[in-house]
């Protein structure tokens, strides 16, 4: 059962008091929502719908606006897909920002915070796109990457195990190879305790077993439809009746 999008187990008190009443339209909330932000990235937890508050903030007051408390929501959403939580940030964002969008009135600050903006929606569109090895060579390939995801702990952890509950939807056995690269765990050790002690899957030589489960069960499917005598009665009147 998914849970209601404005629910979150983990939400302070404080946090659901303003998110419920007019003062989650007040500025002087911003700072408040920006520690829970921080308090987000240190506990592992994810509450999109504050972050989409201060996101709306924001917009109605882009002075208030900080990169980086934007990007660290960004980031956050990044290990939560394939949730919409990214593109929903996303389209609070100036419009400036976005990717492919027009930054040429944009500040040297400004053009930083575009590019980080536009890096973290292209690593959004690897992962939803399923192309796992991509997003982790991508991910590599620039250090940049690296920082803007440093304020999120355990932020790879995260991700492999979103790509894990993906793969788990879709396979009964896949190589190892194949998910070593998925996971960018290089060696086999590193890889096998992930596999065993976080997914819960087997490794049996080269291949990795995952238990059958209500999306990767094959099933047979037989549907039916009752036609009764009465509707063909209908189709033999109409073909007799005068045209109009």
């Amino acid at each position: 059962m998914v849970s209601a999008f404005d629910k979150c187990d983990t939400r302070p008190a404080h946090i659901d008091a303003i998110l419920n009443g007019l003062d989650r339209y007040n500025p002087e909330t911003t700072t408040v929502f920006q520690d829970y932000v921080v308090q987000q990235c240190e506990d592992r937890t994810f509450d999109c719908y504050a972050n989409l508050a201060l996101l709306k903030l924001y917009q109605f007051n882009p002075h208030l606006l900080q990169t980086e408390t934007t990007t660290n929501i960004l980031a956050k959403a990044l290990t939560v897909f394939p949730s919409p939580a990214f593109s929903l940030s996303l389209a609070l964002l100036p419009a400036h920002t976005q990717p492919f969008g027009n930054t040429s009135d944009g500040s040297t600050q400004s053009s930083d915070f575009v590019e980080s903006v536009q890096k973290l929606a292209h690593l959004n569109t690897l992962l939803e796109s399923a192309q796992y090895g991509s997003f982790w060579s991508t991910f590599n390939s620039d250090d940049l990457y690296a920082d803007l995801v440093a304020d999120v702990a355990g932020f790879e952890e995260l991700v492999r195990v979103r790509i894990a509950v993906e793969v788990g939807k879709t396979f009964r056995e896949i190589s190892a190879d194949a998910l070593a690269q998925w996971f960018d765990l290089k060696s086999r050790e590193a890889l096998q305790k992930f596999v065993v002690d976080v997914c819960g899957w087997e490794v049996e030589g080269a291949l990795v077993r995952v238990p059958k489960n209500r999306e990767n069960e094959a099933r047979s499917e037989i549907k039916s439809e009752r036609v009764g005598m009465d509707m063909f009665g209908r189709v033999i009147r109409r073909g007799f009746e005068q045209p109009a």
